[in-house]
């Protein structure tokens, strides 16, 4: 792909207006891509672990492996995203990644974030501030798996995604969600039957509508409302330092 396209700047694009340097640094990031087959593994926990990676296409999950043999997905990544960003704390990655469909990722070593630390310090702040906005993220959601009913961590699930894909189509109102009752089982704590009683439940009473894979927004602020959701991606950019 050319230096001057990157999902990675557009996302970030969404926060500041980047320079031309600023976004030849980010397209450098993309210069390799990787097919990754549905169902395939990219990183796994516990192995060692050096690349990072920002998701061109598709969707892809992280899970850990839990005491019992089951399964917590954490996280759901959408084009855009960075994975494996753990790659700079830990040798192994903590997390397992697997494709949810035939997706397209650009792999990239840590050594190359060092050139961006030294060349683009406002790149490398709001990277560590959508990371920390992630963390936030992250808590949220084991709140709501935690102390929240069913149908509510149903709603949670679908108000992040939806929140998450409207930074590059505001207009998001309908999404082919690639996830099976299982998968939403493993991201919730629920069994896949609960899963579809729940979205049953949210469809039969106007809130949202289901034909198949594809989930649309009937009722917004009233999905928002059950979910208790609040959407952290709107972070404060005021301290980022001038782009050099």
């Amino acid at each position: 792909m050319s230096s001057n396209e990157s999902n990675l700047a557009d996302r970030l694009g969404h926060y500041v207006v980047l320079t031309d340097a600023e976004r030849a640094a980010l397209g450098a990031l993309e210069s390799e891509e990787r097919q990754v087959r549905r169902g395939a593994t990219l990183l796994e926990e516990g192995k060692a672990s050096r690349e990072l990676f920002i998701v061109r296409k598709g969707w892809l999950q992280s899970s850990v492996l839990l005491g019992n043999g089951g399964r917590q997905i954490m996280r759901i990544s959408l084009p855009g995203d960075v994975l494996g960003l753990s790659a700079l704390a830990f040798d192994e990655a903590p997390e397992t990644v697997k494709a949810l469909t035939d997706a397209t990722v650009c792999p990239f070593d840590r050594e190359q974030v060092t050139g961006l630390i030294n060349s683009h310090p406002r790149l490398t702040a709001l990277l560590l501030a959508l990371t920390l906005a992630e963390r936030t993220v992250l808590a949220d959601r084991l709140a709501s798996v935690g102390r929240t009913p069913a149908r509510a961590r149903i709603a949670w699930l679908l108000c992040d995604i939806f929140a998450r894909l409207r930074i590059a189509n505001p207009d998001h109102d309908a999404v082919h969600v690639p996830l099976t009752q299982e998968e939403i089982g493993d991201a919730t704590g629920l069994t896949a039957v609960h899963v579809n009683r729940m979205m049953r439940g949210l469809a039969d009473d106007g809130i949202i509508e289901r034909r198949g894979s594809v989930v649309r927004l009937l009722a917004e602020d009233r999905l928002f409302d059950e979910a208790n959701f609040t959407n952290r991606l709107d972070i404060a950019t005021s301290w980022l330092p001038r782009a050099g």
